[in-house]
């Protein structure tokens, strides 16, 4: 192996010890101390290979090489947040193959004595998983100018704590802003379509369709022993009959062309005491698909039955917060410049589609965007059993590299197109 992926292969393996868990995983939510250390360790690793580093007012962080003062900027990243005993691949690669990858483009222009039109920016985003503040993908949305900033740093946690004091408390808010003429992901495929087919890498055509909706079931609170069926208003039934709804749901709607997902990944019940029947319960409910018209039919019917539940448990629903994004297409020539580039390095590849929300969802909308995958064994993530093997992170970092390289060249989006003008227009805050 050589030096230069083992270099990558090390400092994964001393990112990875940042927050570890006892499952092999890391625990390193958004804005807490360990996401800071994780930051920091990012900060000081980048800074050591030149790169100059700041954050934006929803703590995005942006770590720049400049290939050639005043050319426009080509945006790398993921995000280095995790969740609850999540795996260490997830985002995490994401953002140090980015760096890796800069670097080595850096390097290949000066081996070949070439000039780059464009510079450099890997971007760790804030927030992309959601877990502790919602929703996900929150700095990346604030860029693309779907929610605001102040309303992001108005958010709280569980706990009460907004994103303006968890960024304040890790030393990692500011007040940068850039404009970016292009964007570039890798990430773990989260799924298992790769493996399954025996692939190096997938090349990202589109995104599905989702619906994230926030739900709150109103009952009573009232003695389990003592009161009787007919007299309780039972929000724990009523949530536990949506979630089997959605479930049915699912299956219900599932085509051999268009399968729908649908799950219920948060669930909190009050005052969840054994002998109390609950009051109020929390939870969250999203339905995908990669069909628009398969997706809108099994959204409506979730919404239908929502009514059937509150007369069949004698509750009350509300609807609350939603985040919704389209089954959209990716940039169709970055989709032919990377199979361009994995056939230069004789990497096999497939077009896949990704099942996941991830911060090129939001960028595809407002600058051209190349999104890649590599293999996740068994497709387990959000999970400290994640894994993706050496060979198949190093074939990233590698295919990261050519793919980069020739949009900075200008193979993909040139200085002068007229795309540059909307990224010009996309600033930090909007």
């Amino acid at each position: 192996m050589t030096s230069i992926n083992e270099a990558f292969l090390s400092d994964f393996s001393s990112m990875s010890s940042i927050g570890s868990t006892a499952g092999g995983g890391v625990d390193r939510q958004a804005a807490t101390v360990a996401d800071g250390q994780n930051r920091n360790w990012f900060r000081g690793l980048v800074e050591g290979h030149g790169f100059s580093v700041r954050y934006d007012s929803v703590g995005n962080q942006y770590a720049m090489l400049e290939l050639v003062p005043g050319a426009p900027w080509i945006a790398v990243g993921s995000h280095l947040d995790s969740q609850p005993l999540g795996g260490r691949f997830d985002g995490a690669y994401g953002v140090l193959a980015g760096a890796h990858a800069a670097k080595r483009v850096e390097a290949a222009l000066v081996f070949a004595k070439e000039t780059a039109r464009f510079n450099i920016v890997v971007i760790n985003w804030f927030n992309e998983e959601g877990c502790r503040f919602k929703p996900s993908m929150m700095g990346s949305s604030v860029y693309a100018g779907k929610i605001s900033a102040a309303q992001v740093l108005e958010t709280t946690d569980p706990h009460g704590i907004t994103v303006r004091e968890a960024l304040e408390a890790i030393g990692t808010i500011g007040d940068f802003e850039l404009s970016v003429s292009a964007y570039v992901e890798i990430h773990i495929e989260q799924g298992r379509s790769l493996e399954d087919r025996a692939l190096n890498i997938g090349l990202v055509e589109s995104t599905w369709g989702a619906n994230k909706y926030e739900f709150v079931v109103n009952g009573d609170q009232a003695h389990t022993g003592a009161t009787i069926i007919a007299d309780r208003q039972d929000a724990l039934l009523g949530a536990s009959a949506l979630v089997v709804a959605a479930r049915e749901i699912a299956l219900k709607h599932s085509t051999a062309e268009h399968m729908v997902i649908t799950s219920c990944g948060e669930f909190n019940v009050f005052p969840n005491s054994p002998v109390v029947v609950a009051s109020r319960v929390n939870l969250l409910v999203d339905v995908r698909s990669t069909d628009p018209g398969v997706l809108a039919a099994a959204d409506a019917d979730l919404h239908a039955r929502v009514g059937q539940i509150e007369r069949m448990a004698n509750v009350r629903i509300e609807r609350g917060a939603e985040h919704v994004w389209g089954a959209k297409s990716y940039d169709r020539a970055g989709l032919k410049l990377a199979g361009e580039a994995a056939d230069s390095l004789g990497l096999s590849h497939g077009v896949v589609r990704t099942l996941a929300g991830h911060d090129s969802t939001n960028m595809k909308d407002v600058v051209p965007t190349i999104m890649l995958f590599v293999p996740s064994v068994e497709g387990i993530s959000h999970n400290e059993r994640e894994l993706t093997r050496n060979e198949d992170m190093i074939a990233g970092v590698e295919l990261l590299s050519e793919v980069l390289l020739r949009v900075v060249k200008g193979e993909f989006i040139s200085d002068s197109d007229p795309t540059q003008e909307l990224a010009t227009d996309t600033t930090v805050g909007a």
